[in-house]
Formats: C-alpha cells, structure tokens, sequence
C-alpha cells in the first residue's frame, strides 16, 4: 500500500482518488454494489482516514455490518441503501428534492441524503405526482424558493416537465424503474423526460438519485457563492 504522486493510493484491488475533493470539490463515493465484502471495507477504511468521512450508495445492510466492524460509528439507511461515515456539518443553499409517488421516495432518498452529505439543505417534498396535481400545486411557494429542484418519478415520468413549467432554477430530472410492464423499467419515464417540452429540465439515468444530488448540490453551491 502506497501515495502515488499522481493523486491516487493504490491499494491493488482499487486505486482510491484522494485528490478527489482537492481537484472537484466533492471526495470519491464509494459504489457497494457488487463489491467483495472484504475489498469494500479496506475501502471505506482508507477514505475515511483520507477524508474524514465517507459515503457509500446502493449497499446490502450485510454490507453495512462488515463496514461497521471497522467503524463503528458507521450509519446506514435501509430505504435510500446509503452508508455514511461522517461528521455533522452546517447545511447551505435550498434544494427541493420531489417525488411522483411514495414507490419513488428510495430514489429520492438516494438524492437527498447525497445533497445532504455534500453539504446542501434539502426540503423534502414526496408524493405530489401529476394524479394529484393539486398536491404539487398547493407547496408552489416551497418550489420558488429552491436553487435547484430534483424530479423523482417512474411511471410516464411527467412530473419533471409539470415542475420546470412552474419555476425559474434547474430541474434534475430522475427516472425511476417503477411502473407496470409497457414502462420498460424506466425507459418511459426517461424518454419523457428527454423529451420535455419544458425549458431548464436535465435528465439523468434511471435511478441515479446519487447523480442527481450531486449534480444538485453543484448548482446550489454556485447559488451560496461556495465552489
């Protein structure tokens, strides 16, 4: 195990970026998915000496024990799958992170608590789908007060294009897998969301709520002056 002078720690298995926050602003997140056990704890252990703090997306609460066996001040939430190893931090800006419907909310969760760990203030703002619009409608002043609100909807997706006719900051657009078979696992809502007639939407990849915080609290930065 060794510093490379190139910014990253080879670690063999891995090559960890800790130049990472230096370079971006924003340290490495760890991706859990798929990881061997053994690998991902050396991991969260070396960025977390490294930084200070951690977060790792898309975990298995059998991941989170085997973390948590070297830091055992490590949190995980089951409905966004986010560990964190960190310290509390005063939350800047104003992000409203929305979701279509209560089956949306891991994704959405997945967001916030990326903005949250990152630095941003969230509102939260679930279940307001474009069945009901009324809900949506009734929380407008919410929505004008954001830097940036984040879109979390499967089915048709609509509720992304309903949002960007309403404000005047960026829309994160994030299509989820839910919905009935003809929603193709998301490939419906994403490609409404492409095609929005709505101006100022952007779109990520289906149930990439970790990339549309991120992206989120880039734009909110820019909103407090802090890059």
């Amino acid at each position: 195990m060794h510093n490379n002078s190139n910014g990253f720690e080879d670690i063999n298995f891995a090559k960890l970026d800790i130049d990472r926050k230096e370079r971006t602003g924003f340290s490495e997140v760890v991706f859990c998915q798929g990881k061997d056990n053994s690998f991902l704890q050396e991991i969260f252990c070396k960025l977390y000496e490294t930084n200070g703090e951690v977060m790792g997306t898309r975990a298995t609460e059998d991941q989170f024990n085997i973390v948590k066996e070297k830091l055992c001040f490590a949190e995980y939430d089951k409905i966004s799958r986010i560990i964190k190893v960190g310290k509390e931090k005063k939350l800047l800006g104003n992000i409203v992170v929305c979701s279509a419907g209560t089956a949306d909310i891991p994704v959405a969760e997945e967001a916030s608590q990326t903005a949250e760990f990152f630095g941003s203030y969230v509102e939260r703002l679930y279940d307001v789908g474009v069945s009901g619009i009324h809900r949506l409608l009734s929380k407008k002043d919410l929505l004008s007060k954001a830097n940036c609100v984040v879109a979390v909807a499967g089915m048709e997706g609509a509720l992304a294009s309903v949002i960007g006719g309403l404000v005047k900051v960026p829309v994160i657009a994030v299509p989820t897998s839910v919905g009935y078979g003809s929603s193709f696992e998301g490939l419906s809502a994403l490609l409404t969301m492409i095609n929005s007639c709505a101006n100022g939407v952007s779109v990520v990849n289906i149930d990439n709520g970790y990339g549309a915080g991120y992206i989120a609290t880039q734009i909110n930065r820019l909103s407090v002056g802090r890059v």
